[in-house]
């Protein structure tokens, strides 16, 4: 099972990711977590886009496309992946598909966890977090016992300044300029699949799971 997973800010879809290869036994590839453990495995590809961090700057696509790459061939995705947060941009797509060709590889579902633009704001403009655990809360679902205090250190709640609802908004117009033409690629490769990200967590998984066979 070899899954690309997309969806907006906010959608839930690193989550379902996250449940998915647990339940599934495959790799959860997300691009943070691959770049830290290049930079901390002091690869060769680590230390040129430890270069990249360092600076403040975006770590090159062919880079990232060939930090996936030593993954196929050192034979750690053998049982299957999902990918999380990458591809962002058709051009990424592309070469992401080029590679995969190279490597013998099939893409076999591209899942989109799809959430309007005004339960995007909902969701992440009620999103608290706490700046000593870094533990996060969600209104209504996931809230503290004492109003905007850390349930684990009593440490008082923060919202980060890209959880106003201006700059969510201003995030989905981003998303929808350079990702949501992604959504139109891998339907025209007849591998996208929609799920409803409007659902209790569980609810959403189960429809997951269904869309992936």
């Amino acid at each position: 099972m070899n899954l690309v997973f997309l969806g907006p800010p906010g959608s839930g879809k690193g989550t379902q990711a996250v449940r998915l290869s647990q339940a599934k036994g495959v790799v959860h590839l997300s691009t943070g977590d691959l770049l830290r453990e290049a930079v901390k495995g002091g690869t060769e590809l680590g230390r040129q886009a430890e270069g990249y961090m360092k600076k403040g700057e975006l770590v090159p696509d062919a880079l990232i496309i060939g930090l996936i790459e030593d993954k196929i061939t050192g034979g750690e995705l053998n049982n299957g992946f999902i990918l999380d947060g990458f591809p962002r941009t058709v051009p990424q797509a592309e070469s992401l598909k080029t590679m995969f060709e190279k490597n013998r590889i099939g893409l076999d579902k591209a899942v989109l966890i799809a959430v309007s633009d005004d339960e995007i704001v909902k969701r992440l403009s009620r999103r608290w977090f706490c700046p000593t655990c870094q533990a996060i809360y969600n209104y209504p679902t996931n809230v503290p016992r004492k109003e905007g205090i850390c349930d684990k250190d009593g440490a008082e709640l923060q919202r980060r300044p890209d959880d106003e609802e201006g700059v969510v908004r201003n995030r989905l117009e981003v998303y929808k300029k350079q990702t949501q033409p992604i959504e139109v690629f891998y339907q025209k490769e007849s591998l996208l699949v929609e799920v409803s990200g409007e659902d209790t967590p569980d609810n959403v998984f189960q429809s997951v799971l269904k869309a992936v066979g």
